[in-house]
């Protein structure tokens, strides 16, 4: 089981730092801003939520229930300040480790948000589903690569992408798996992530999205928003358009659906080793002397 150990964040919220993946569940620059500045408004969960019924969000990587709890603050909010009829949601979520929710309402992490926001956290954590007038909230425990065969096609309002990085758990950054969320995906719905990988971003197009960028948020470079045309998004820079033609795109491949991080991480390394394109170590040596 990974070891986790509690990490503040200079929001003043705390997140975990795991010992498995050498990496805090969060960035530093705070947990609680990050869920909502990185994915519940870019995903334009306010806008949907004014002018729909129902709301759905795909939550991948749960962990310690700040995404989902951020969207569910958000509608909340919106309820009560508005006069105009608020979108039910209804919350996929899908995480690989029960420990990690479980271990969030044991140290209180979740007390940073509202009591009923908070009382949502734990019985999803003790029962893995909740359900009230206006949501409904899903936690699928396993590997995500299995579970997200028990979401819909085309049914997803917003996708919050929120794995480790790709290195350390390159399994749900694959072309195959991304192909799987965009399968989920409304023709109108968001697919948001903190990664600007070019990889990943790779991955997206490959799956018929279009990418474009997130402003940074606590680290230099921005994330990522994906959407199907002729969605319109913030495009991304010059610069990040060039990295999608070295060898620093060429994605992360998973055919089975089972292979480990290592079998994936080496087979993108000897993509990588027979490749034409150029090498992403001289775009950033052109771009250094600028």
């Amino acid at each position: 089981m990974d070891k986790l150990s509690l990490f503040p964040t200079e929001d003043g919220s705390i997140t975990f730092w795991s010992e498995t993946f050498q990496e805090t569940f969060h960035s530093s620059h705070g947990a609680k801003h990050e869920a909502e500045a990185k994915f519940v408004i870019p995903a334009k969960i306010a806008e949907k939520a004014q002018t729909q019924t129902k709301l759905n969000i795909l939550d991948v990587c749960y962990g310690l229930g700040y995404n989902s709890a951020a969207a569910i603050a958000c509608i909340s909010d919106l309820k009560q300040s508005n006069q105009t009829p608020i979108a039910n949601i209804h919350i996929i979520a899908l995480e690989n480790n029960l420990e990690v929710p479980q271990k969030a309402i044991a140290t209180g992490l979740v007390n940073i948000w509202q009591p009923a926001i908070a009382q949502v956290l734990i019985t999803a954590a003790a029962t893995q589903i909740v359900e009230t007038e206006d949501l409904t909230l899903q936690l699928l425990i396993g590997d995500a690569r299995q579970t997200i065969s028990q979401v819909p096609h085309k049914w997803a309002d917003a996708i919050f992408l929120d794995p480790f990085s790709p290195p350390h758990c390159p399994q749900l950054w694959t072309v195959e798996f991304i192909q799987l969320l965009a399968n989920c995906l409304k023709p109108d719905g968001y697919l948001v992530t903190y990664s600007s990988s070019a990889a990943v971003r790779t991955a997206m197009l490959m799956a018929g999205l279009q990418v474009g960028a997130i402003a940074p948020i606590g680290r230099k470079s921005p994330s990522t928003i994906a959407a199907f045309a002729p969605t319109a998004l913030p495009p991304i820079s010059d610069t990040e358009a060039a990295f999608l033609k070295t060898r620093a795109a060429i994605p992360y491949r998973d055919r089975t659906l089972q292979s480990t991080a290592s079998e994936i991480i080496e087979r993108r390394k000897s993509e990588q080793s027979t490749s034409d394109l150029p090498a992403s170590s001289s775009l950033r040596k052109t771009q250094s002397s600028k």
